[in-house]
């Protein structure tokens, strides 16, 4: 299957698989809650942060840098994913996950007990050097727990923990940063941490080293793939905002990106166990989803980020409502999610992706054509039925991964699909935000001579103007509304054509059929 996949000379020799946790009873359960805890303390973590920055910033000041409390920790988590996947399938899954989550607990009790701005970045990306372990490593033990016909019920659940953080997230932090502290935030992830490491320690088991095969790790192309993803993921945020795109900082930042990237280049391709093993892009499997999760991640940007300021700023709906028109996407998707199977069981992963990639491909494109100022509804209706379709298009593609490969390289090529999809969304929140500027500054320029007087004269002035319009003029209030629905239909339009790539991508170079790994059906 999958013209001879399985067989290519590029896979190492099939390892012993661990003795795997118990497929049933207690003890099965238990680690099964234990990791709905883990990816929990993740995926609650920035949702609640996000609604407390106006009590931070007013303790701590830093206001023109808050913004690197969540890119610094996504550049932790994004640039650790593949060092993680490599030392799970070298050290068992059970020591980085143990260790991960401590780290990550670390971070939030230095968070707790942040005394500025810089030290409160500093401390969130050690949170991310954990984080970046507890997402990948939950993700591989959800393969290894379940066998194939019976992982979109793990997956499934993985999805929701993140619906329910996406929901309830907001609101924990904003209870907790109103009537306690911001720094609650980060403390209560400490007894539901700690919870989760116990329950992991005594109840997951695996192999004992002595029976997995002894493998190297590759440190010096870990450090050069963490500086060269690093650099340019730095690069990425900071160009257009902290300097011009053509500035010597920027200049200078690229050019060390390529530098370092052309030395791990050469580094890992003498390596003996690399970090960034070739076989990952060798393989038509892995590397056709990993270039359609980076396209995945890069469409998921578009309603993430610019969403609500449409429904507040366009639509005049109040913060719950308009959090509530983007979060109607996270129903669809677990449900969505869990049904997959029943679906590519008869027609295979890739088509059952490529059929969730459409969908989603049209709705996104099928934004721009929403009546300007219609019902609240209307968005919200096609972000209900892109989960549905987003369910579609991720899910198989990560069960299709996994069972392609054997227990030993399962959690690099895990990791490799969450790299791409994390780079993804970098790359897109870049690039949808020159997209949305270039848009309103065209319209701010363009605007009839008898409204420039009463408009806002900056960019970061339009979205406060629209939701706080008493000092406009009805003309003024309408004009901006235009042109923000501009920009917004313009970033969807962006976001439809990642969508249709991710489909051409599926389409051309995914094949078929997913070759199956031995032992990959459990």
């Amino acid at each position: 299957m999958g013209g001879g996949e399985g067989t290519r000379s590029d896979r190492q020799t099939a390892a012993p698989a661990p003795v795997p946790p118990p497929r049933s009873g207690a003890r099965h359960r238990l680690v099964v809650v234990a990791l709905m805890l883990s990816m929990a303390l993740v995926a609650l973590d920035s949702a609640c942060v996000s609604t407390a920055v106006p009590q931070i910033v007013g303790e701590l000041g830093g206001f023109s840098y808050f913004s690197w409390m969540f890119s610094g920790y996504l550049l932790a988590v994004t640039v650790t994913l593949p060092i993680y996947g490599k030392l799970a399938d070298a050290r068992g899954r059970k020591p980085v996950l143990l260790i991960g989550s401590t780290v990550f607990l670390i971070g939030s009790l230095l968070c707790a007990g942040a005394w500025s701005m810089g030290s409160l970045i500093v401390f969130r990306m050690v949170q991310g050097l954990g984080g970046g372990a507890i997402q990948g490593t939950v993700q591989t033990l959800a393969a290894d727990l379940y066998p194939l016909e019976r992982r979109p019920k793990i997956q499934a659940l993985m999805s929701t923990v993140w619906a329910v953080s996406a929901v309830l997230g907001p609101a924990l932090g904003g209870v907790l940063a109103s009537y306690a502290n911001w720094r609650w935030i980060f403390l209560i992830n400490l007894p539901v941490g700690v919870f989760a490491l116990l329950l992991l320690k005594r109840n997951l088991h695996e192999a004992e080293a002595a029976e997995r095969p002894r493998t190297r790790i590759d440190w010096l192309g870990a450090a050069g793939l963490f500086l060269t993803t690093g650099l340019l993921l730095f690069a990425l945020v900071q160009g257009g905002v902290a300097w011009g795109w053509l500035s010597a900082p920027s200049l200078a930042l690229f050019a060390a990106c390529a530098a370092f990237g052309a030395s791990t280049f050469l580094v890992e391709r003498r390596a003996a166990e690399p970090i960034m093993p070739g076989w990952v892009w060798r393989r038509r499997v892995i590397a056709g989803v990993n270039l359609a999760f980076a396209f995945l991640g890069m469409l998921m940007i578009a309603p993430m980020v610019f969403l609500p300021t449409y429904a507040q700023s366009v639509l005049g709906l109040a913060p719950v409502a308009a959090g509530f028109v983007l979060s109607v996407w996270t129903i669809s998707w677990p449900i969505s999610a869990a049904l997959s199977n029943r679906v590519y069981r008869r027609i295979g992963f890739r088509n059952t992706s490529l059929i969730g990639a459409s969908v989603g491909t049209a709705l996104l494109l099928a934004f721009p054509l929403l009546p300007y100022r219609g019902a609240a509804w209307e968005p919200a209706l096609l972000m209900l039925l892109l989960g549905g379709g987003l369910g579609l298009f991720q899910l198989p593609l990560i069960i299709g991964v996994q069972s392609s490969v054997p227990w030993h390289e399962r959690g690099t090529a895990t990791a490799s699909v969450l790299f791409c999809r994390q780079v993804g969304q970098s790359l897109g929140g870049v690039l949808f935000a020159v997209i949305a500027n270039t848009t309103l500054t065209g319209r701010l320029r363009d605007a009839p001579s008898s409204l420039r007087d009463g408009l806002p004269h900056g960019l970061d002035q339009i979205a406060g103007s629209l939701i706080h319009s008493g000092g406009l003029s009805g003309a003024a209030t309408d004009y901006l509304r235009h042109a923000l629905a501009a920009a917004v239909s313009h970033v969807y339009l962006g976001a439809g054509i990642a969508a249709a790539l991710s489909v051409i991508v599926l389409a051309t170079v995914t094949p078929k059929r997913f070759p199956l790994a031995e032992g990959s059906q459990g």
